[in-house]
């Protein structure tokens, strides 16, 4: 998933992106409201995490705006305060889950997880297709029963490709959803991460290239 983590704390915001990228996540950084703004503006997010207490822009007023921008992004709200009143104001603004400080990470990311299934349509808890499981909790792939080990980015690719189930993924939606905004546009990072991806997956190959498209599974 593409998630933009808006905290103004930079070490929390720091342990938290890294959290989220170690579950195969792409994950962008921002530490005040109108940069979140400018960052939403520019990019779609599956799911954005978002401090209420930002400096700039509130972020009360940050989670407005996505709300009345796109309902697909969803808002995982965090605050120092946890009032039952403060949750019931959060929630009302239109996030889509409130979660107190201090937290736990584990939790943190299953709730993402959890929001990034809702930003999309219904898909089953383990990916199948052409002889491949990829099972999104355990982290794990198989090919006809063969465990297969898949570095993060190929990881993140194979599920974007599964999820298509059987049509073209265009190299720019691959790189959107599986690198952060850091990532060169121009670079090959794609293609090199899906000339790997078919060498461990192994033969007969199931990662097809459509010219100009992009790549499926048939």
């Amino acid at each position: 998933m593409r998630i933009l983590v808006v905290e103004d704390e930079p070490l929390l915001a720091d342990a938290v992106a890294q959290g989220l990228r170690h579950e195969t996540h792409a994950v962008d950084v921002v530490h005040d409201g109108a940069a979140a703004l400018e960052r939403v503006g520019v990019n779609d997010y599956d799911v954005v995490v978002l401090d209420r207490d930002l400096p700039v822009v509130h972020g009360d007023e940050v989670c407005r705006a996505l709300v009345e921008r796109d309902g697909a992004t969803r808002v995982l709200m965090l605050t120092a305060a946890a009032g039952v009143d403060d949750r019931v104001t959060g929630l009302s603004l239109g996030a889509d889950d409130y979660l107190p400080k201090p937290f736990a990470l584990r939790e943190l990311s299953a709730r993402v997880l959890a929001l990034g299934r809702r930003s999309r349509p219904a898909a089953p808890p383990v990916l199948r297709r052409a002889g491949i499981s990829l099972d999104p909790h355990r982290r794990e792939v198989h090919r006809d029963g063969r465990y297969v080990p898949l570095s993060r980015k190929e990881f993140a690719v194979l599920a974007e490709l599964l999820r298509a189930d059987g049509t073209a993924v265009s190299a720019e939606t691959l790189l959107e959803k599986a690198w952060d905004e850091n990532a060169d546009p121009f670079t090959h990072a794609v293609r090199m991460t899906i000339l790997k991806l078919r060498r461990k997956l192994g033969d007969p190959p199931v990662v097809l290239t459509e010219p100009g498209v992009g790549y499926r599974i048939p």
